[in-house]
């Protein structure tokens, strides 16, 4: 069964997630950006959401964790819980 890694920002607004985008585009790092701006709880820890395989996050996360390539920030990605930028760090099948 195919297992990935990820690590995401969850903010309330498309407009402030683009605006994080674009930072980390230019260089910001995408934990630090994290642990300022993430309304999850797993923003303390840069984003990191561990290890999980298909079904185990909401479907919009499970299409871009699946598909998108490794280490390239993606998003933003909207879910009930709100918008987010996600970066898949591995992935195997």
């Amino acid at each position: 069964m195919a297992k990935a890694t990820a690590r995401h920002i969850l903010v309330e607004s498309e407009e402030i997630c683009l605006e994080l985008k674009r930072e980390i585009e230019q260089g910001a790092d995408f934990a630090d950006i994290a642990k300022e701006h993430s309304s999850c709880p797993s923003g303390r820890s840069g984003g990191d959401l561990g290890e999980f395989g298909p079904g185990m996050m909401v479907p919009e996360f499970d299409k871009v964790v699946f598909s998108a390539p490794v280490n390239t920030v993606q998003g933003p990605v909207q879910t009930q819980f709100g918008y987010h930028l996600l970066e898949v760090t591995s992935r195997s099948e």
